[in-house]
């Protein structure tokens, strides 16, 4: 039974690393033209000019998002912020790293100090006493 939990859990975690590996090509290629692959292969001086492309889109991004803007999307920006780092050969850090279900799994489970969860505007549940 436990080879069968294993394989199951092998099997989640490639799934997620495909669905993550997709929204990166699709991200790179939406916003920037470019092929996954092809930017993975560049030289040198090629990766580091689209690795200041990306920051500059990036941060776009960043200020799409505090100012609230009606384009502004979670996922792109994860996956932006994903294929710079697979760019720059580093390793995505933080307690959900790599892992955009995570994350999002996270967020939806998430609570105040009380330990009552919260609602989606921040509203905790009135409880009878």
């Amino acid at each position: 039974m436990t080879r069968l939990k294993q394989e199951a859990k092998r099997f989640g975690i490639e799934k997620i690393k495909e669905q993550e590996r997709a929204s990166q090509l699709a991200a790179l290629r939406l916003m920037c033209g470019l092929d996954l692959e092809e930017a993975l292969g560049t030289a040198a001086e090629q990766r580091s000019r689209l690795i200041q492309r990306l920051e500059r889109l990036l941060e776009r991004e960043r200020l799409r998002g505090t100012r609230r803007h009606w384009s502004y999307d979670l996922n792109r920006h994860i996956a932006l912020k994903q294929v710079l780092d697979r760019l720059r050969g580093e390793k995505a850090t933080g307690p959900f790293a790599g892992s955009l279900t995570g994350l999002l799994a996270a967020k939806k489970h998430r609570t105040r100090g009380n330990g009552v969860a919260a609602n989606e505007n921040g509203a905790r549940r009135r409880h009878n006493r």
